[in-house]
């Protein structure tokens, strides 16, 4: 049976790394509960980072709930790419069920991927058009 982990590597852990997403956004997908924002990295495979505040979620308990659950949606996802990811949360999470969020979070991973790959193929056809 294959582990079921979330090792640190898939995780943003420092400030810097944070700061360098904030710093250099590339990708903003916009969700009415959430906010995602995304900067390529050098590592082959995406790390998340998460910041939900008091003035969102009041409670402790309804914080770590949207957090375990971005953590477990993020955790299956195949195939994204080498981001670097930071996810936001807005006002009106806490109101959400877990169906709710579990489906609001794989619209918002498939939305990544798919900004990611038209904002690459129209970085290509910018660079192939320089050149010639």
């Amino acid at each position: 049976m294959k582990a079921l982990t979330f090792p640190k590597s898939h995780r943003l852990l420092r400030p810097s790394d944070y700061s360098k997403v904030f710093d250099d956004v590339q990708l903003k997908v916009p969700h009415r509960n959430f906010l995602i924002l995304a900067a390529p990295n050098n590592l082959g495979h995406a790390r998340v980072g998460l910041i939900f505040s008091k003035k969102n979620l009041r409670l402790a308990v309804q914080r770590n709930r949207i957090k375990r659950q971005v953590r477990e949606t993020f955790r299956v996802q195949k195939n994204l790419p080498g981001l670097d990811i930071i996810v936001l949360g807005r006002q009106g999470l806490a109101q959400l069920d877990n169906a709710s969020v579990e489906s609001s979070l794989n619209d918002l991973w498939r939305r990544v991927r798919k900004k990611y790959h038209q904002s690459s193929a129209d970085q290509t056809a910018v660079n192939s058009k320089g050149t010639s």
